[in-house]
């Protein structure tokens, strides 16, 4: 009986075969299921005329170096592959891993993950996704499925130095730089920190038919509000300048 080999190219040898070389066919097994285990592999798409088109990956049986046998892989280049279609990257069917897989293509088009053949799942880059993905292979013997598990950058995790939006999650005691910024980018509050700062504003909201408030608070006794306008501007309540305000009220304890 003949060796057989794994979805991503182990070799499987039979009792009797391969005599004398059992220890080095053993050395490129080990070898490919380190690869498997942590490997990383620059994959550039098909670029063979112009368009759409699809990049087929398949396993190098009892070899290493096979893109489909490297956990890490990179489609496209390193430093971006410019591509002028969609573009579909196909593995073969039975394979069942997981990968951690980044798009690294530039311009505006996707890029889908399928199995080779048959009608499993698939996962798709949209044409501005250049980020990683965590994909689970099912191998489903025909009909082998991509699945994304949610753990990347596009689907809201948060990274470094991305740019996400953040729903449903609380923040205790978060320490904000310098200012906070509305939903277009714009500066909302400017903060400015005190080294030896002991006081500081309690804002409050309120259940119905009541006031919220702003309060200070902090480590003083007396503790009062600074609100100061800039150059000639004033401050104002309900629309008039608070001063103006202010001598109204008075007039009307008068009279």
């Amino acid at each position: 009986m003949a060796s057989t080999y794994t979805p991503l190219g182990v070799e499987k040898m039979a009792t009797g075969e391969n005599a004398g070389t059992w220890g080095t066919k053993t050395n490129t097994n080990l070898e490919i299921i380190e690869q498997i285990s942590g490997g990383y592999k620059v994959q550039t798409l098909n670029t063979a005329g112009t368009g759409a088109n699809t990049t087929d990956l398949t396993e190098d049986d009892g070899a290493t170096g096979a893109t489909v046998a490297s956990r890490i892989i990179i489609l496209g280049a390193v430093s971006a592959q410019a591509i002028t279609g969609a573009k579909i990257v196909t593995f073969p069917v039975g394979v069942e891993n997981f990968y951690i897989i980044k798009n690294s293509t530039s311009g505006a088009y996707t890029v889908q993950l399928k199995a080779a053949s048959g009608s499993g799942a698939t996962v798709t880059w949209a044409t501005d996704d250049k980020g990683w993905k965590l994909l689970y292979f099912d191998g489903v013997a025909t009909d082998t499925g991509v699945y994304d598990t949610g753990f990347s950058a596009e689907s809201g995790d948060v990274t470094l130095t991305g740019t996400q939006t953040l729903t449903n999650k609380t923040l205790t005691a978060p320490a904000i730089g310098t200012s906070i910024l509305d939903t277009n980018g714009n500066e909302l509050f400017l903060l400015t920190a005190t080294g030896t700062a002991v006081n500081q504003l309690t804002y409050a909201n309120a259940a119905a038919d009541t006031n919220p408030s702003f309060t200070a608070s902090g480590g003083s006794t007396n503790i009062g509000i600074n609100l100061v306008p800039k150059g000639s501007g004033q401050v104002q309540a309900a629309g008039l300048p608070v001063a103006t305000v202010g001598k109204a009220i008075a007039m009307a304890m008068i009279f």
